[in-house]
């Protein structure tokens, strides 16, 4: 049954305020996929607080004037972390062989394909933080064993002028 214009009003609305929440937006041709795909990248997407919705591109249209899409268009809003949702998507398609990213924003920014492809790249905010970690805590490594060295130095040397002065 086609929905009434009050309805397809209420959709803009939701849609627009779906939009505006979202850290990266992602329009994405997903022809090609089945239900099952679709279902699984969809799950693991609202995992990282992302959601992937297949919207009318009139009514894309009608919430987003001056973005232009053709074709089927599906709509990939990360609400949170803005290149893991990212991240999957790719990894889904290139797992898939089916379906491809179109163009996207990133804040304000506006992406085309091989930029999107490039975030899809990076590391994840976990990783950078692993990482960043990483960095902080070998200098202080480093040095507890150059003070344990010291230490172990001393113990050494007292053991030798025990050992000198006839001590067990």
């Amino acid at each position: 049954m086609p929905k009434t214009r009050i309805q397809k009003e209420e959709a803009v609305v939701k849609l627009k305020e779906k939009l505006e929440k979202a850290k990266a937006l992602v329009f994405a041709d997903y022809k090609g996929l089945t239900m099952s795909q679709l279902s699984n990248l969809r799950d693991k997407l609202r995992e990282q607080n992302a959601e992937f919705t297949i919207t009318k591109n009139s009514l894309l249209k009608h919430a987003m004037p001056n973005v232009d899409t053709e074709g089927p268009t599906a709509t990939l809003l990360a609400y949170d972390d803005q290149i893991s949702p990212i991240k999957i998507l790719v990894k889904a398609f290139k797992d898939y062989a089916i379906g491809k990213v179109k163009f996207g924003f990133l804040g304000e920014d506006a992406l085309d394909e091989a930029k999107i492809i490039q975030l899809s790249a990076l590391p994840s905010k976990d990783e950078l933080r692993a990482k960043t970690v990483g960095v902080l805590v070998a200098p202080l490594s480093g040095m507890i064993s150059v003070l344990q060295g010291n230490l172990r130095n001393l113990v050494y040397a007292l053991s030798e002028l025990q050992k000198q002065r006839g001590g067990v």
